[in-house]
Parts: structure tokens; C-alpha cells; sequence
């Protein structure tokens, strides 16, 4: 299988799947073409039985900045009732289509891995980070709550108190931090993520792919409750979306000024 759009590229080589986020101009921010194309891409590999392994990782210096902002506001624009449909039709099926992979996915991260970014690189299941690599979420800076399962994959990582800390404030962790903090396996120099992160996945596509996957199913058992997550953000995101505070802050960032919150 060989697959490649404008934003999203797939293939499958020896048993390893290699899903590319492709949009490096815009730091392969979250479009609908992309989130689609990223869709496609996930269930494409997870139904093919040649896959025994999947690395995810991106062109361009960042990872993934999360939603793009500039098509966001587009939607908030046009009815800031429906703007967070996205969560929906989206998000939730792009997280569970990848954390649902049955076999190892690596994810390899340079640069900014950020928002629906760090929720999408936290539905796989090993990390390679960059050493130039920051983490945030970054949504309680545009007056939104959480989505793509960070609300359930951040509690299972760091425990409630961090997990809240980088929520409420949007700090940007570095890549050493994620590492210490346990968000990442392993963190090498930028130029050596692909071919580290390529290396791991493919011994990984050469291993025992039954024990593998029964490994994950246990471990994912141990960390249930994503689906609930998921629906919870959904709910919360749509309201949000809704809010003055966030079509504010959108539009203030877009604009690069600092939003004020009114509360409401």
C-alpha cells in the first residue's frame, strides 16, 4: 500500500508502515484535508494485515502545531455554533483509529508537538523526541478545555497534578522534561529522530507481532476509559467554541496581540 495526498503520505515496505504528516509549511497544522487525509491513512494501515509495525512522523521542523487556526476561525466565523463540529468528526475518530492500531506505533517528534499534535503523538505508543522538541497544549490559551484524548492520556502519563498544571497554564515543556516526566522513550539530537525512531519501528515490524499485540491490549486495558474521554471533551469543546472567550482569542492570535478573557 502506497498512498499520498497534498498533507498525508502512506506506505508499507517489510512489514512497516510509515504515515508522514506533509503540510511542513504550515508547521503540518491541522486542516480539514489534513485531519481527513490522516483519518484515511490510520484505518488504511490499521486494516492491512501485512502491517506489523507503524512509525508516524512529519515532514518539516515541527511535528504538528495542532488545528489550524487560520481555517478555524474561518468556521467561527461563518457559526461559532458549529465551529467545534470538528471534535466530532474528527478528533475522536482520528484518536481511536489510532490508539485502536493492534500492532506497535512509534511516533517520531522534532520541533513543536503541540495541542491535538500532542494528543494525536500521545495515541501512539513509543516516542522518539528531538532534542530541540517542546510540548504544550496550549487550548486554555484560546479559551478551550481539551480534545484528541489529552484529558485521558495526560492523567494516565503524569497523574492529575502535572497532567492540570500544563492544562491551566500552557507551559511548553522541553524534550528533556517530557522525557523525565515520562511522555517520551527516548530523546536523541533533531537530525537523528527519523532514523533512530525508523530503526525502532522496524525491529519492532520484524519482532513477534502476536506477543506484541496482546502486550498492547493488556497495557491499553490497564488505561481504559478513552472512549468516555473522548466524549467528554467533545461535549465540552462544542460549548466552548461557542464562547466570546475563545472566537476573542482566536482572532486576537491570529492577529498576534493577547487576547482578553471576559469570562464568558
Amino acid at each position: 500500500m502506497t498512498t499520498t495526498d497534498s498533507t498525508v503520505g502512506a506506505a508499507v515496505a517489510d512489514g512497516l508502515a510509515t504515515i508522514t504528516l506533509a503540510r511542513a509549511a504550515a508547521s503540518n497544522a491541522l486542516d480539514t484535508e489534513t485531519k481527513q487525509g490522516l483519518l484515511d491513512a490510520v484505518r488504511a494501515v490499521a486494516s492491512d494485515p501485512a502491517v506489523r509495525a507503524v512509525l508516524l512522523t512529519s515532514e518539516g521542523k515541527n511535528f504538528c502545531v495542532g488545528q489550524d487556526l487560520a481555517e478555524h476561525v474561518e468556521a467561527l466565523r461563518a457559526d461559532a455554533g458549529t465551529a467545534m463540529k470538528t471534535v466530532g468528526v474528527h478528533y475522536n475518530p482520528l484518536i481511536q483509529a489510532l490508539s485502536g492500531i493492534s500492532v506497535p506505533v512509534v511516533v517520531a517528534i522534532r520541533g513543536a508537538c503541540v495541542g491535538a499534535g500532542l494528543g494525536i503523538a500521545l495515541a501512539g505508543d513509543i516516542r522518539v523526541a528531538g532534542n530541540g522538541a517542546k510540548f504544550a497544549t496550549a487550548f486554555t490559551g484560546i479559551g478551550l478545555a481539551s480534545d484528541s484524548g489529552l484529558s485521558h492520556a495526560l492523567v494516565n502519563a503524569l497523574g492529575y497534578s502535572r497532567a492540570m498544571g500544563l492544562m491551566l497554564t500552557g507551559d511548553r515543556i522541553t524534550a528533556e522534561e517530557a522525557r523525565a516526566w515520562g511522555l517520551v522513550h527516548r530523546v536523541v539530537v533533531d537530525e537523528e529522530v527519523e532514523t533512530t525512531a525508523r530503526d525502532l519501528a522496524g525491529v519492532l515490524a520484524q519482532g513477534p507481532t502476536e506477543a506484541y499485540r496482546r502486550l498492547k491490549q493488556l497495557l491499553r486495558a490497564e488505561a481504559s476509559g478513552l472512549l468516555d474521554a473522548l466524549e467528554r471533551e467533545r461535549v465540552a469543546q462544542e460549548a466552548l467554541g461557542a464562547t466570546r472567550d475563545h472566537s476573542a482569542a482566536v482572532e486576537a492570535f491570529l492577529a498576534k496581540t493577547q487576547p482578553v478573557f471576559e469570562g464568558r
